[in-house]
């Protein structure tokens, strides 16, 4: 087995693993997994550590694999590279303005302001983008791979969250979602 198939093969691990979590505390929310039920000291590696080692994989497999697949210079550095940035911009923005212990679960205010505005969950959007943006630039039939399964769980995540958000924040909530759309 070569390192890229070892890697991919963690990196697959992770991310099934995760949208497994994800899927089992939609349909049994309260024996749910994500989001903790309570903030603990525990909670930053269990949101942060799988977040980083699978964009570190993707990073990793696009790096080994570069330009394994043909797309033109334009499309990869006019629009992957773009991408990247901008979504970084935007995660990081929204991340500084929640501060990191509420970016991991931790019961703070409700921000509906910023990209709030126009999306219930820009940050995963950004994600997405981000991602998508390194695939494109990287050219890594892998990473694609991986990629696809990662969307899966930014997509799935939003719904084990919504249920949180309800019992925090009540018609508050409530009204926010029947105002603002789920992704864009």
């Amino acid at each position: 087995m070569t390192i890229i198939t070892t890697i991919f093969i963690f990196g697959l691990f992770i991310a099934l693993l995760t949208l497994t979590t994800i899927i089992w505390s939609i349909f049994y929310p309260e024996k749910r997994i994500w989001p903790p039920k309570k903030y603990t000291y525990l909670t930053p590696f269990i949101v942060w550590v799988p977040t980083f080692t699978l964009f570190g994989i993707l990073i990793f497999l696009g790096v080994l694999e570069w330009s394994e697949f043909y797309l033109p210079n334009w499309v990869r550095y006019w629009i992957g590279v773009p991408m990247i940035i901008l979504a970084n911009i935007a995660v990081w923005y929204e991340a500084w303005k929640f501060g990191m212990k509420q970016t991991g679960w931790a019961i703070g205010t409700l921000r509906t302001d910023g990209l709030y505005k126009f999306s219930r969950n820009p940050q995963y959007v950004a994600d997405i983008s981000m991602i998508l943006g390194w695939i494109i630039l990287s050219c890594s039939p892998m990473a694609w791979i991986l990629w696809a399964v990662g969307i899966l769980v930014l997509i799935a995540a939003p719904f084990s969250e919504e249920i949180w958000l309800k019992e925090t924040y009540g018609k508050t909530y409530e009204d926010y979602l029947s105002s603002v759309r789920r992704f864009f």
